[in-house]
């Protein structure tokens, strides 16, 4: 199983230098300050955003870029290849010292993704995907699992959604896996580490994009908790929820909250 074509060499070698240099910045102190609706953004999101967009930019002109970093590009619409990158996706987790983020890279074609890499240099996971050719974690293929029961399973998520009053019917007991990194959960579910990952809460293309090609190039689903897919590098950026599993699971958990009515908020 190759993945040999050169966007996909340059993605994967670009986000290993972006690796390096966010652990150069890792467990020290930083210039930290808060963005519009309050997330911490640090000195180490805006380099390693800057050495991206850099890398890819010089060698891809002609494709368009979005990033969780930069003031948004209206040209990247009309643009048919995108760039989609979040620096550091789990932030708080990066400036706490834990080794709970990543960098979440992919090439979005047509609102699809191509191409993806997705890097936690402070455990050594590099996961990789091309469409159609498998996913892989350090250079082995990986799988999600088969498991179809909700009870006892190994769910990635936020632990008090479980308990929210609203649902209807108890949730069954389970593993909760807290990652703030929403990248990094649905690895998680692709390495098979995690049954589910699941949020019903708004999330944005970066946070999303790689991971959804390589949960779904090492067999699994990604969508909304309503079941629909999701498209990328739109004139809207944000998806009000999502679900990813293998296909077992993700029917199962469809089952239980497909038709959950979710408020009208804009909340990420």
């Amino acid at each position: 199983m190759m993945f040999g074509n050169d966007d996909h060499e340059l993605l994967v070698a670009t986000v290993r230098e972006a690796g390096s240099l966010a652990m150069q910045y890792f467990q020290t102190e930083m210039k930290v300050w808060e963005k519009d609706g309050g997330t911490p953004v640090s000195d180490a999101d805006i380099a390693v955003n800057l050495l991206i967009q850099r890398r890819l930019g010089e060698a891809r002109p002609d494709y368009g870029w979005l990033s969780e970093e930069t003031a948004d590009d209206p040209m990247r619409l009309v643009r048919r290849r995108v760039w989609v990158v979040d620096p550091i996706d789990g932030t708080r987790a990066f400036l706490q010292g834990l080794p709970e983020f990543c960098h979440s890279v992919a090439l979005v074609e047509d609102g699809r993704p191509i191409s993806a890499a997705l890097y936690n240099p402070a455990v050594d996971e590099f996961y990789e995907a091309t469409a159609g050719q498998g996913a892989r974690l350090n250079g082995k293929p990986i799988r999600v699992s088969d498991r179809d029961e909700i009870a006892g399973c190994r769910m990635a998520a936020f632990a008090p959604l479980f308990r929210h009053p609203a649902w209807r019917d108890t949730w069954p007991g389970m593993i909760i896996i807290q990652q703030d990194s929403v990248a990094y959960r649905l690895a998680l579910v692709a390495k098979g580490a995690a049954d589910a990952a699941l949020g019903l809460n708004a999330k944005y293309d970066w946070d999303l994009a790689a991971a959804d090609l390589i949960v779904r190039e090492a067999g699994g689903l990604v969508s909304s908790h309503t079941g629909q897919p999701f498209s990328y590098n739109g004139a809207e950026l944000l998806h009000r929820s999502f679900l990813a599993a293998g296909p077992a699971m993700h029917a199962a958990l469809h089952a239980r909250i497909g038709s959950v009515k979710l408020p009208r908020s804009r909340d990420s």
